[in-house]
């Protein structure tokens, strides 16, 4: 957007009343520009334990074209974290808020995900945070655990976090999310899904989401974005192409079966690795 786009929406929303009265206030802020990574790590109100890294990919059509989406796919680690940005990080972002948080009586246990942006200089800027793992982040990150979650968690409950580590495989992880053909608009539920894995996968899963099992034992889908298909890999290229490969019988198969009321084929929408 240029400044005198900005300038004319300014003026569309407060004299145009394009908003009603909820445009009748706007906020200015810095505009960030970078790459952003999602950076999560648990807390048990005194110490913190990093999570993997990850970066995620909102939009629904692949090139990171059309509409946002709540996220169709994502890899980790992220290669824009480095080892400098990841000291950064705690020591600017992590560090200050749960220390933030207690001095203010509000000691913090459980999962604190700060949504990233990160600049050319390696400066990392907060654009939200979450009290939660994030989803499709969440697939690839454990998939490259090998640390007993529920250890951690119940470390983190009694507040012995600084006895414990967390052990990842070195391999990259990525997970390509199906969705509802329609999604993020209008999409139908209740559609039978056709060629999922009936056996463990080698170095891949997949995670259901917007699935259900019907009383024959059928697989529905309830929901928008459906599945994620995911796998590790030597690199996050090798990753994608067995995430796709791993995907392709599942779409293959429910392509030509879960459609929406008006017809259109489930959508398969890919991550650029």
């Amino acid at each position: 957007m240029t400044l005198e786009e900005a300038e004319a929406a300014v003026q569309d929303m407060l004299a145009g009343n394009a908003f009603g009265d909820a445009g009748h206030r706007i906020v200015i802020e810095e505009f960030l520009d970078g790459e952003e990574a999602s950076f999560i790590v648990m807390v048990d109100g005194e110490h913190v334990l990093p999570m993997a890294t990850s970066q995620d990919h909102k939009r629904v059509g692949n090139g990171d074209t059309g509409p946002n989406t709540g996220g169709m796919g994502a890899y980790s680690p992220a290669p824009v974290v480095t080892d400098e940005v990841h000291q950064r990080t705690m020591e600017r972002i992590i560090w200050p808020t749960v220390k933030g948080m207690a001095a203010e009586g509000n000691t913090y246990t459980g999962f604190l995900y700060a949504g990233l942006m990160i600049d050319k200089q390696g400066n990392p800027k907060v654009i939200e945070f979450n009290c939660r793992f994030g989803d499709p982040e969440t697939q690839p990150i454990m998939l490259r655990m090998k640390s007993d979650l529920v250890d951690l968690c119940l470390a983190a409950c009694d507040g012995k976090l600084d006895e414990k580590t967390s052990e990842w495989d070195e391999r990259a992880s990525l997970g390509v999310v199906i969705a509802a053909g329609g999604y993020p608009g209008s999409y139908s539920t209740g559609d039978e899904i056709h060629g999922l894995p009936l056996e463990e996968v080698a170095d891949g899963k997949v995670f259901h989401a917007g699935t259900k099992l019907a009383d024959d034992d059928r697989v529905l889908t309830s929901g928008g974005r459906v599945l994620c298909a995911t796998a590790l890999g030597h690199t996050v290229a090798e990753a994608q192409k067995r995430a796709y490969a791993l995907m392709t019988d599942i779409a293959g198969t429910a392509a030509s079966a879960v459609t929406t009321s008006a017809g259109a084929p489930l959508s398969v929408s890919k991550t650029n690795g």
